[in-house]
C-alpha cells in the first residue's frame, strides 16, 4: 500500500489502540507531538486492572503535552493526551466527554479499543483519525471500520515493524485501512500536520 497525501489539518481527535509491544509504539510517537499539537489524543492500552496504571507518569516525563487518565464526564481538551484506566471502556460521548464504563469486556478486554474507536466515530466523524498499533489480539479492526465509513482516517502500523502483528493485521483483514506506516512516519506526520487550525473547531484548547 502506498502511503496517502492526505491532509491531517482537519483532525480533530485522534484514537490510538494497542496491547502487546504498544507501550513501546507509544513511546516512539507520543513524544514526538510538538507542545503546541492541537488536536486531542485519546489512547488505549491493555493493560492489567489489579493495581494503578505506571503509563500516566511514564508518557508526562517523556511528553511535551499534558497526560491524564481522564475522570467520567471530563470534558475533552485539544492538545491533551487521554489515557484509558485500567479496567474500564473509555467512550466519546456526544457532548464532547468522556465516560468510562465498567461494562463488560468487549473481545476479553476492558478498556476495549473497538469500544473507543466506535463511539469517537459517531461523534467526531470524517475529523477523526485512528491508529492501531501492536497488539497480539483483533481488538480495533472493527472500530477502524467504523471510523473509515465515518469519513474518518485510518493508520495501521506496518505489522513487519510491530512486536506483535495480530492488531494491524486484524485490521488490514477487516478493510478500512488508509495507511500501513512504519513508526517513524507515523510520528513524522502527525508532528508536521497536528498543529493548524481545524476549520470545525468544536473542542477547547489546553
Amino acid at each position: 500500500m502506498t502511503p496517502s497525501t492526505y491532509s491531517l489539518d482537519a483532525i480533530e481527535a485522534i484514537v490510538i489502540g494497542a496491547s502487546a509491544g504498544g507501550i513501546e509504539a507509544l513511546n516512539h510517537i507520543l513524544p514526538a507531538l510538538p507542545a503546541d499539537f492541537r488536536p486531542a489524543v485519546l489512547v488505549v492500552v491493555h493493560v492489567r486492572s489489579e493495581q494503578p496504571s505506571l503509563l500516566p507518569a511514564l508518557f508526562s516525563a517523556r511528553c511535551r503535552l499534558p497526560v491524564v487518565e481522564p475522570d467520567d464526564k471530563d470534558e475533552i481538551v485539544g492538545g491533551t493526551i487521554y489515557l484509558a484506566p485500567p479496567g474500564y471502556h473509555m467512550l466519546v460521548e456526544p457532548d464532547h466527554s468522556i465516560s468510562l464504563s465498567v461494562d463488560p469486556p468487549v473481545r476479553f478486554s476492558r478498556p476495549s479499543v473497538d469500544v473507543l474507536f466506535e463511539s469517537a466515530a459517531l461523534c467526531f466523524a470524517d475529523t477523526l483519525l485512528g491508529v492501531v498499533l501492536s497488539g497480539a489480539n483483533d481488538d480495533g479492526a472493527r472500530g477502524l471500520v467504523a471510523i473509515s465509513r465515518a469519513g474518518g482516517r485510518c493508520w495501521v502500523q506496518d505489522p513487519h515493524t510491530a512486536v506483535a502483528d495480530a492488531m494491524p493485521l486484524g485490521a488490514i483483514a477487516r478493510g478500512g485501512v488508509h495507511d500501513i506506516l512504519t513508526l517513524d512516519v507515523m510520528a513524522a506526520r502527525l508532528a508536521q500536520h497536528g498543529c493548524g487550525h481545524p476549520p470545525r473547531n468544536r473542542l477547547t484548547w489546553s
